[in-house]
């Protein structure tokens, strides 16, 4: 077996253990006994003592933010 045989066999079956897994075939997927994580807003108004106006919004999912700010 030459080295290179050797690695594309083990590359395939790397593969092959992915591919099961992803669909499937090593058993029924589980679900988590956790709630599913909150998803929270929030909003903000600043005005700076010069005049200038500032307005943001958020909102929040797990471990997933988005902001903008205007």
């Amino acid at each position: 077996m030459t080295s290179r045989h050797a690695t594309a066999s083990i590359a395939a079956g790397l593969v092959l253990a992915v591919a099961l897994a992803g669909c499937g075939a090593d058993g029924e997927p589980t679900r988590p006994d956790q709630p599913a994580p909150k998803t929270t807003t929030n909003a903000a108004v600043s005005i700076s003592s010069s005049g200038y106006t500032s307005v943001g919004v958020g909102i929040n999912r797990g471990p997933v933010s988005v902001g903008f700010g205007f």
